[in-house]
């Protein structure tokens, strides 16, 4: 019975230990680049996590908060575009940011999830009139430095 109740709190033991690890091992093949601080829009503050994935893919996970509406801006807009930059071609259009405020905040906040074969150089996003343009026709508000991601 005693070696039993042991066993047992071993294994919670190590199952507890593995989640507390296994986060950090995942977490560290991805890598985290900040938006530069905007004349234009100040107060926002945003990063990027891009992750190569087994396929050779690269997972991007984009945040922003304290953006402020496109209809703000000065012209107003309708709303904002992510483009990326890569070694292989000008930028590309990788989508739209969707904005949300939450209930205990007025904050907004805009995130972007997509996926690219494409190895990305730089990010950096403008407030357009159009989703579906092929190249940036409006003003850069936030941008990152150049990005180095692993083969």
């Amino acid at each position: 019975m005693q070696t039993l109740k042991h066993n047992h709190l071993k294994r919670n033991f190590l199952i507890l230990a593995l989640g507390l690890i296994a986060p950090l091992f995942l977490q560290s093949c991805a890598k985290k680049y900040a938006f530069a601080i905007s004349s234009i829009v100040p107060a926002a503050e945003g990063s990027v996590i891009v992750k190569k994935d087994k396929n050779k893919n690269y997972n991007i996970q984009l945040k922003v908060a304290n953006l402020a509406d496109p209809k703000r801006l000065s012209p107003p807009r309708d709303m904002y575009i992510v483009w990326m930059e890569t070694d292989h071609s000008s930028s590309t259009n990788i989508g739209q940011l969707k904005t949300s405020s939450g209930m205990m905040s007025k904050a907004l906040k805009s995130s972007l999830s997509t996926v690219t074969s494409f190895k990305p150089t730089a990010f950096f996003i403008t407030a357009e009139n159009h989703a579906d343009i092929q190249y940036p026709d409006g003003e850069v508000v936030l941008k990152t430095g150049q990005i180095s991601v692993k083969n």
